[in-house]
C-alpha cells in the first residue's frame, strides 16, 4: 500500500493526461478523479440519488442513468445550482480518489485531479503529500484547445476562463513541469520527479 500521493493538476489542454500516461508507464499507480466522479454518480448510485432528490428526476437519461447534458444545462449559468451539485459529487469523489491512493502498490501513486485548485486545493486535499502542476502559458494552451477541439479563439477563451488561473495553480504547486514545447521534451522531466518521488516516499 502507498501512503505517498501526489496530485496532479493543471488547466485545459495542459498535458495533464499525457504527464500522467508516462507515470503510469513508470510503474506508477494513477487514480483519475474524472473516473471517480462518473463512478460516484453511477446508476443505481447514492450520489445519483441525492442528485434527484436536488434536482428532480428529469436530470435522468431513458436509462435511469445520469443525463450529463441536462444537468450541465441546468447548472449552467446558476452558480447555487453548480455548488449544490458539487457538494454532493466533490466529497465522494475526494474520498475515491484517497482509498484507491491508499490501496494501490508501489512506493507512491498519482492522483489526477484537473480541478485540484477550483475544488480547495490542499485544504480540501490534505492527504497528498505533492502537488504537481502540469503548466504552459495561456497563449499556447488557448493555440491547443483550439486546435484539438477545433473551435474559435472566443470559445477557448472562455473555456480557460471558467478555471481557475495559471498564477493560482502555481500558487500551490511544490513542482512544476512546463509543457511548452514538444512532447518528447516531457519524459526528462517525468523521469526526475519519479526519482525524487521514490525517494521522498521512502524517506516518508
Amino acid at each position: 500500500m502507498a501512503g505517498f500521493c501526489v496530485g496532479v493538476t493543471g488547466g485545459v489542454a495542459s498535458g495533464k493526461s499525457e504527464v500522467t500516461r508516462r507515470f503510469e508507464a513508470l510503474g506508477v499507480a494513477v487514480a483519475d478523479a474524472d473516473l471517480a466522479a462518473r463512478a460516484a454518480v453511477a446508476a443505481g448510485s447514492a450520489g445519483l440519488a441525492e442528485i434527484v432528490a436536488a434536482f428532480g428526476v428529469e436530470v435522468l437519461d431513458r436509462d435511469g442513468g445520469l443525463d450529463r447534458a441536462a444537468m450541465r444545462q441546468r447548472v449552467f449559468g446558476d452558480e447555487a445550482a453548480r455548488k449544490r451539485l458539487e457538494a454532493i459529487v466533490h466529497p465522494r469523489v475526494r474520498e475515491m480518489l484517497q482509498l484507491q491512493c491508499r490501496q494501490a502498490p508501489g512506493s507512491y501513486t498519482i492522483a489526477a485531479i484537473p480541478l485540484l485548485t477550483e475544488g480547495g486545493g490542499r485544504e480540501a486535499y490534505p492527504w497528498l503529500q505533492r502537488i504537481l502542476v502540469v503548466d504552459v502559458p495561456v497563449a499556447t494552451q488557448q493555440a491547443r484547445v483550439m486546435q484539438r477541439d477545433r473551435i474559435d479563439a472566443e470559445l477557448a477563451q472562455r473555456m480557460i476562463a471558467a478555471q481557475a488561473t495559471r498564477e493560482a495553480r502555481l500558487t500551490i504547486a511544490d513542482d512544476v513541469i512546463v509543457n511548452d514545447g514538444p512532447l518528447d521534451a516531457l519524459q526528462a522531466q517525468v523521469e526526475a520527479l519519479d526519482r525524487r518521488y521514490r525517494a521522498l516516499a521512502a524517506d516518508a
